[in-house]
């Protein structure tokens, strides 16, 4: 397995954050098929078809996607981490384009990747910039301040989760094969490779709006996990609320209850319900009355979650059949 050690120090020092340029890698994974999810339906059926044309008329964007977005990796170069206090597009941009051409086609090659004719020229980075830009522009660019509420809430969630349970509680389903192993070491995917000891390095946690999730290897001076954003990107399995639940307390608040198993803001809630958020804060607010959930300002904030009365009344009624919400 692939394993980071990791000091108390360094744990101590880490943090989440949102990155522009991540989240606009993780459209062009959804693009091609490689991370959708049916809550991001309308969003790709908006933008999809313009990106596809481009990367048919768009060799050279062709080959850059080709050799940079894999099922399983993408290119380091392409996601610089951010600094501490950014969080802009321009500024993620900036950091990517001191990468020289050498060092993004050493990358490609460290990995076994071909390196096509089209991608030897001195004009990798700005290609590879002026791509980013034009699908920031296409799809994200409008759209980011949801997007970013979104990503925030999610790490607000997570923070209550490191503050009650430690950082196995925080990291847990964050990814499939990432987990907290114990005494230092954190796993991070389920390749056999050697140990790699971050001391001295930074390490980073960033949520995105796509289905999977990657790492970022800024060796030796950062690392980042990205992973998917849980308030968003919840199971679709759970798309109505068991049939015994929502006959006894209505079925659209017996799914808002349902979706509260890790603590939620409203409208990570709106997200995976598709209720408005006037509907879900007038059920929330019906099941806070009714102690089946408590809730959580964290600055600007609110995080909702279940009380124990809560957890026991969603738990019990698992197993019926689920209840039309229409």
């Amino acid at each position: 397995m692939g394993v980071w050690l990791v000091g108390a120090d360094m744990l101590a020092s880490s943090r989440f954050a949102v990155s522009p340029l991540i989240e606009t890698v993780a459209a062009m994974k959804a693009f091609a098929g490689k991370g959708t999810h049916p809550a991001q339906r309308a969003w790709m059926d908006a933008h999809a078809p313009a990106y596809r044309k481009r990367l048919l008329t768009d060799p050279i964007a062709a080959a850059l996607v080709e050799a940079t977005l894999r099922p399983r990796w993408v290119a380091d170069f392409l996601v610089t981490p951010p600094d501490d206090g950014d969080g802009t597009f321009e500024g993620d941009l900036a950091r990517l384009r001191a990468t020289t051409p050498a060092e993004a086609r050493a990358q490609l090659v460290e990995e076994g990747v071909p390196v096509p004719e089209s991608l030897r020229g001195a004009d990798l980075i700005d290609r590879t910039a002026e791509l980013l830009t034009w699908v920031w522009e296409l799809a994200l660019r409008r759209d980011w301040p949801r997007r970013r509420r979104l990503l925030e809430a999610d790490i607000v969630a997570r923070s209550h989760r490191l503050a009650t349970g430690g950082w196995a509680a925080a990291l847990h389903g964050m990814r499939p094969d990432l987990r907290w192993a114990g005494e230092g070491r954190l796993q991070v995917n389920e390749y056999d490779h050697a140990p790699v000891d971050l001391a001295g390095a930074r390490l980073s946690f960033i949520p995105t709006l796509c289905r999977d999730g990657w790492i970022v290897l800024d060796a030796p001076h950062r690392y980042v996990v990205v992973y998917p954003c849980a308030g968003f990107l919840a199971d679709p399995a759970v798309a109505v609320a068991p049939a015994a639940l929502g006959r006894l307390l209505g079925p659209v608040r017996a799914l808002v209850l349902v979706q509260l198993t890790t603590a939620k803001t409203p409208s990570q809630l709106c997200a995976v319900t598709g209720y408005a958020l006037g509907t879900v804060g007038g059920h929330l607010r019906v099941l806070l009355d009714a102690g089946l959930v408590q809730r959580r300002r964290t600055g600007r904030t609110v995080l909702y979650y279940r009380t124990a009365r809560g957890d026991d009344l969603a738990t019990a009624t698992d197993g019926a059949h689920p209840a039309h919400s229409g």
